[in-house]
């Protein structure tokens, strides 16, 4: 049984599967069930477009019994919100976006600088075990479901002062940072001076030199126009923030396995899609190719010295406090 909220009223269905003649899963019930996915932002950005595919993509294959609605940057404009009307029921599947180890305490690990070491090292954890602890602990604590981890790409320092090569190049620069205590250690042991500040604030503290700069990964620093406040990008790739999709656990139980299945496995197609936007820009050629073509200087950075300095200054203050997961992040190859 499926309760689903639709104008103030809780509306049943019954849920069934039988095979289409086509040998794609179709859904055999009275009413055809709705599932809102909420997202805080829209396509053209690379999670909105690989999630409006997604939820177009599992209605397709279920020749509509099973529709998903993609509600991007219209439904609810927090990330809390989005994740407060999944963890209520009121929606069905949402993230957290940027916002998720705010939300979901557990991911701040894989934030300390350079523990992550690439993307092939990110998504042999979250498709793999750890991935699989993490849902399992999801579903206990917070009666949440993952259905994908996504990412938005590895961040990189753009300032409008100089290139920065190597850790001494950061002395002395103010560069914007999250709230959270791991983006103020990231920045403060990596040698410049972090200044906390919503993302509002950015631009026009950028444009005021009240910051040098900040970070991003090389889709959003193109996506929100940094080439317009600043003139150096540096490919630091220091931090790795890993977001997710959920989808309320009731909702999820309700579903028939072959229903679970086909959401299973469009989710990890969208995944890929997601994949593919940000890890294609996150190299030097093609951020040069994109960046330099609008005014910014791209430059190569000494990842290996960068690490180094992490290691020493910032790692120490983390090891203990996630000492189980590190371990397990650090052994994964």
């Amino acid at each position: 049984m499926v309760r689903v909220v639709l104008g103030g009223v809780v509306v049943a269905f019954v849920v069934s599967l039988v095979a289409a003649g086509s040998g794609t899963p179709v859904l055999a019930q009275a009413k055809p069930q709705k599932l809102d996915f909420a997202y805080i932002l829209a396509p053209p950005e690379s999670g909105a477009v690989a999630f409006k595919w997604m939820a177009e993509e599992v209605t397709r294959r279920s020749h509509a019994t099973l529709t998903v609605v993609f509600h991007g940057g219209t439904l609810l404009n927090k990330e809390l919100e989005i994740m407060d009307a999944v963890k209520s029921g009121n929606v069905a599947i949402g993230s957290p976006s940027g916002a998720a180890s705010t939300v979901f305490p557990e991911l701040g690990v894989f934030l300390v600088p350079y523990l992550v070491r690439d993307y092939a090292h990110a998504y042999k954890m979250f498709n793999g075990e750890i991935g699989r602890s993490l849902d399992e602990q999801f579903q206990r604590k917070y009666r949440l479901k993952i259905l994908l981890f996504f990412d938005y790409g590895f961040r990189h320092f753009w300032n409008n002062k100089r290139p920065i090569a190597k850790p001494d190049d950061l002395k002395g620069l103010k560069l914007r940072v999250q709230q959270g205590k791991v983006f103020a250690d990231t920045v403060n042991g990596l040698g410049a001076n972090a200044v906390p500040m919503s993302w509002s604030e950015v631009v026009p503290a950028a444009q005021q030199g009240v910051i040098d700069g900040a970070d991003l990964p090389i889709v959003n620093i193109n996506a929100l126009k940094i080439y317009e406040v600043s003139r150096y990008a540096s490919m630091t790739f220091h931090n790795y923030g890993p977001s997710l999709v959920v989808m309320n656990l009731d909702m999820w139980k309700s579903l028939t396995p072959e229903a679970q299945k086909l959401l299973t496995e469009v989710s990890r197609e969208a995944q890929a899609k997601v994949r593919e936007a940000t890890e294609s820009v996150d190299n030097l050629e093609r951020a040069r190719e994109i960046l330099e073509a609008k005014g910014m200087k791209v430059n190569a950075s000494d990842v290996a010295a960068f690490r180094k300095v992490a290691e020493e200054k910032v790692w120490p203050l983390y090891q203990k406090q996630y000492a189980e997961l590190w371990d397990r992040i650090v052994s994964t190859r």
